[in-house]
C-alpha cells in the first residue's frame, strides 16, 4: 500500500490535490447549505487549501522530478501555514478570550463602510473564530483542518525526500 502511494509521486500529488478540493467543497457545503458562517481564520485556511491543491496539482502534472519537488516544497509551506492557522483557531476555541475580535457581520460592514472598504472585509469572513458550530467525533472543523494540513505536510515532506523513480 505504501509503495502504491510513494512509488508514484504524481499519483500521490494528485491525491493530495483531490483531497484539498474535496475539503474545499465540504467547506462550501457547510457554508452555503448548512449555513455556517466562516470566520477570518477559516478563510485563511481555505486560501491555504487552494494553494496546496494548486501546487500539488501542478507538480502532479509534471514529469520532471525538479518540478515535482518544487511543487511539493511550496505545498509543504502552505500546509504548514494552514496547520498553524488551524492550531491557533483550535487554541482560541479551547481557551476563548474575554473579548472576541474576529470580525464583523456582513450587513453591519455594508451599512457602516463605503462599498470599496466593505467588499474586502466580506472576503475576510465574518464568523466568530472561537465558536464551535460543528463537530465530528468530538473534534471541531479547526481540529480536523489541523489534522488534514499536518497529514498533507508529512506526505509532501516524504515525497520531497524520497529517492528518484525506480
Amino acid at each position: 500500500m505504501i509503495d502504491w502511494y510513494f512509488g508514484a509521486p504524481r499519483r500521490a500529488l494528485a491525491l493530495i490535490c483531490a483531497a484539498c478540493i474535496a475539503m474545499l467543497a465540504f467547506g462550501m457545503y457547510l457554508q452555503h447549505v448548512v449555513g455556517l458562517e466562516p470566520c477570518p481564520m477559516c478563510i485563511v485556511q481555505r486560501y491555504a487549501l487552494v494553494l496546496v491543491a494548486l501546487f500539488a496539482g501542478l507538480a502532479a502534472a509534471s514529469r520532471r522530478r525538479a518540478l515535482q519537488v518544487t511543487g511539493a516544497l511550496l505545498g509543504l509551506i502552505m500546509a504548514v501555514g494552514g496547520a498553524y492557522t488551524a492550531a491557533r483557531q483550535s487554541w482560541l476555541q479551547w481557551h476563548p478570550p474575554e473579548v472576541v475580535s474576529c470580525g464583523r457581520d456582513i450587513y453591519g460592514m455594508i451599512e457602516m463602510f463605503p462599498l470599496q472598504r466593505a467588499v474586502p472585509m466580506i472576503f475576510r469572513g465574518a464568523g466568530d473564530c472561537t465558536k464551535i458550530d460543528w463537530t465530528f467525533l468530538g473534534l471541531s472543523i479547526a481540529n480536523w483542518s489541523f489534522i488534514a494540513f499536518s497529514v498533507f505536510a508529512v506526505l509532501l515532506l516524504v515525497l520531497m525526500f524520497r529517492r528518484g523513480n525506480r
